[in-house]
């Protein structure tokens, strides 16, 4: 199979899971096909898919990665012992982990195409970590902020990925909000090392959706690595993932 005839068999193959779906056409353009397929990746529900349809998927997928460009760890530079700032699409990294900012039901994003990592996380992983997460959450409702749960990272070139809720801010910032986003740091950092893992990269857990202030959530994120950094050394080196500019310019400065 081409990269476009396994598009084309993953669209076909997930519009026919649905009845409501039968009227919707593939479309031509190579953008618009790939939007349908993260939309219909995004909404289906946590349910075993066929064989068929994950060996085409994976390998779609890993072509897709290889052709977005892998990231390594060894690539970067550290800008403090253990330390790492690195500005990049997160789904492109090498390394032990990354850090996934979850909302409570620990099911991706179910918004088709939406911008958070959530969604990109579980786009690129593919449809079993949508799965491994039911299984996770089996018996319980929410999970509690400040938490964390690992699975593997299937089809991105992390081995696991860490998914942790952090705090909605609605308003001021508590001490109770501040608290729970260390919390989430070092939940993380000690699933991780409970793990055997060696390297984490972190996303900017709440400062999206969440609305937690970027700047205090970066000071609070740099202060609870490099205690955990200090009580815990050589233990896992971490890196700091950010996406947009103004938040590397944060990390940039308050690393220092």
């Amino acid at each position: 199979m081409t990269q476009d005839e396994r598009l084309n068999f993953l669209l076909h193959a997930l519009l026919a899971e649905r009845n409501e779906y039968k009227e919707i056409p593939v479309p031509y353009s190579l953008q618009e096909k790939r939007r349908l397929l993260r939309s219909l990746m995004n909404v289906r529900p946590p349910v075993p898919a066929r064989e068929d349809f994950l060996q085409v998927q994976d390998t779609y997928l890993k072509e897709r990665l290889a052709q977005r460009g892998v990231t390594k760890l060894d690539d970067l530079m550290p800008v403090r012992p253990g330390l790492y700032l690195w500005q990049g699409d997160i789904t492109t990294l090498a390394v032990d982990a990354i850090v996934n900012a979850a909302n409570s039901q620990m099911l991706g994003c179910f918004v088709p195409c939406h911008g958070c990592i959530d969604n990109a996380i579980h786009t690129y992983a593919g449809v079993q970590l949508r799965l491994e997460c039911a299984r996770l959450m089996a018996g319980q409702e929410e999970e509690p902020t400040g938490r964390a749960k690992i699975t593997k990272a299937y089809n991105l070139p992390c081995r696991y990925v860490l998914h942790t809720v952090g705090p909605i801010i609605c308003g001021a910032v508590t001490q109770a909000d501040r608290e729970l986003l260390a919390s989430c740091y070092r939940t993380c950092l000690e699933l991780a090392e409970a793990s055997g893992l060696h390297s984490v990269a972190f996303c900017c857990i709440s400062t999206g959706e969440f609305h937690f202030p970027n700047e205090l959530a970066a000071k609070i994120a740099i202060q609870t690595v490099a205690e955990w950094q200090r009580q815990n050394p050589d233990k896992i080196k971490v890196i700091f993932n950010v996406f947009k500019d103004r938040d590397y310019e944060i990390y940039k400065r308050l690393l220092r």
